[in-house]
């Protein structure tokens, strides 16, 4: 049976969709193998299917590296989703929550509950880093708006990275005023990795991924609409008002989450989209799920990449994120001209 017209784009974008899940789950094999010490994928099967605690490999894949795998898949899908979304909200596709302080601002509030009232645990500082991204928000979409004529992109991009350096500064300065046991607890964190989290970690992040994952999901079909323009959307029964809020309010859910969970990880919010714009066209219905998938498995082959770069020492999975996606940015700037999408 030929296929019709309506079946082919469909199929034109579940293909590619299903061969990034399937790169998704080698990258997660090959992220349990990869590391100070080598595992056999044997071992790994063994591990899983019937778990030795007297078997030194087992115990490693257990405790450190399936939740390390776990952790960054679950960061990567929350920026992917995060990132896609700002930048259908600003209308601007150099927009993300690295570049545009989200990120920042969430970092600043975690370490100031933690230097400041002794919170220990994810689930008492994940509030914190929920408020610092939406205050960094507010203060980056103010200082982005070109007078009466909305928001500016030029304005918005250089208003984040000016929010974003001066956040960054004062992540060192209460960073060096503080205990040395938080310095030596937030030294990696600020780096943005995924080694050592425990249980807490992945329970607090899935909670805030399944709520702003199926909020964002919820909201496409209206951003499909608000892309046509904002009398456009409202002709076609969207309400502005309540899909940018309700936009506004999952991204800080996702990158308030991500960035508690694993610190502040640019650029991954950034390229996802753009990567999955290539298969899925301007559908937001398809470039989100695209983005989540997308930005897992970018997230993930940079933790992966930083083990093998200075083995059997490591580097941060957002250093080597950010050291990749510098160039990536700057090609960006020159393609797009700080046009709006």
């Amino acid at each position: 049976m030929r296929p019709t017209i309506a079946s082919a784009p469909l199929r034109q974008r579940v293909m590619p969709l299903a061969l990034t899940a399937i790169l998704l789950c080698m990258a997660g094999l090959i992220s349990l193998t990869v590391g100070a010490r080598a595992i056999p994928i044997a071992e790994i099967t063994q591990s899983l299917t019937a778990y030795d605690p007297t078997n030194d490999l087992h115990v490693i894949i257990h405790a450190l590296r399936l939740p390390r795998t776990v952790l960054a898949l679950l960061a990567g899908t929350a920026l992917g989703l995060a990132g896609a979304l700002m930048q259908a909200v600003t209308r601007n596709p150099l927009a993300e929550p690295g570049l545009l302080g989200i990120n920042a601002g969430a970092a600043v509030a975690v370490l100031l509950g933690v230097s400041l009232f002794g919170l220990t645990r994810i689930d008492q500082y994940l509030w914190f880093g929920m408020f610092g991204a939406g205050l960094a928000g507010v203060a980056v979409f103010l200082l982005g708006r070109g007078h009466d004529a909305g928001v500016d992109p030029v304005r918005l991009v250089l208003a984040g990275a000016g929010l974003s350096v001066m956040l960054g500064a004062l992540s060192g300065i209460i960073i060096i005023n503080a205990p040395a046991e938080v310095y030596e607890d937030f030294r990696q964190w600020g780096a943005g990795s995924v080694e050592g989290r425990g249980g807490p970690v992945l329970i607090a992040l899935s909670a805030t991924l399944l709520f702003g994952g199926a909020l964002t999901m919820a909201i496409a079909p209206g951003l499909n609409a608000l892309a046509l323009g904002r009398d456009v959307g409202r002709a076609l029964g969207a309400r502005p008002v309540l899909i940018w809020s309700l936009a506004c309010f999952a991204i800080l859910t996702l990158a308030g989450g991500a960035t508690a969970a694993v610190g502040p990880i640019g650029f991954v919010g950034l390229v996802a989209p753009h990567i999955a714009r290539l298969f899925s066209g301007p559908d937001y219905r398809w470039i989100l799920p695209y983005s989540a998938l997308i930005a897992a498995l970018l997230l993930l082959l940079a933790d992966i990449l930083g083990r093998v770069l200075v083995s059997p020492a490591e580097v941060a999975a957002g250093i080597v994120a950010t050291i990749l996606g510098g160039p990536f940015f700057v090609f960006s700037v020159r393609r797009f001209k700080m046009v709006r999408l």
